[in-house]
């Protein structure tokens, strides 16, 4: 009976989950990566503190993908130029010390990784949270025009 309970709220969650991914903007589906990475860093982090190597490595293999997968695919270089550039980079540092992390069950990895997404995560949700500013208007003139209509007048 608690199998099939486990089994039914699974698959009830993954449906609320895929149901937000159907309706969320570009900018909360980045938002939404950034949460996976972070919360699979996180149970990598506790996987390698109970000793439970399986799954440690499917954590942190799942980190290693959103990452790769997800925000650095995401990116695009030609419109976000040099910053574009510098967060692939940053996102191909993190995925090489997860590598490492979890090659050598090294917590601090893991610790120094979530909090880079934590902070970029940050960033990312403030773009969302400031109000668009309005196209500027276009500017009026509002002096008197001069008609160069004579009305017979020289």
């Amino acid at each position: 009976m608690i199998a099939t309970s486990r089994g039914a709220l699974n698959a009830y969650s993954q449906v609320g989950v895929e149901a937000s991914i159907a309706s969320a903007s570009p900018h909360k589906l980045i938002s939404m990566l950034f949460d996976g990475a972070i919360l699979a860093v996180s149970h990598g982090r506790l996987h390698m503190q109970q000793g439970n190597i399986a799954a440690k490595g499917a954590s942190i293999s799942k980190a290693i993908a959103i990452i790769d997968d997800g925000l650095s695919v995401s990116l695009d270089e030609k419109a976000g130029g040099e910053l574009a550039q510098s967060l692939k980079a940053l996102y191909e540092y993190m995925s090489n010390r997860l590598l490492m992390a979890n090659l050598k069950n090294d917590v601090a990895g893991l610790d120094e990784v979530s909090r880079l997404l934590n902070e970029l995560k940050s960033a990312w949700d403030s773009i969302e949270a400031r109000p668009q500013t309005a196209a500027p208007s276009p500017v009026v003139d509002t002096a008197p025009q001069r008609s160069s209509i004579s009305y017979g007048k020289a």
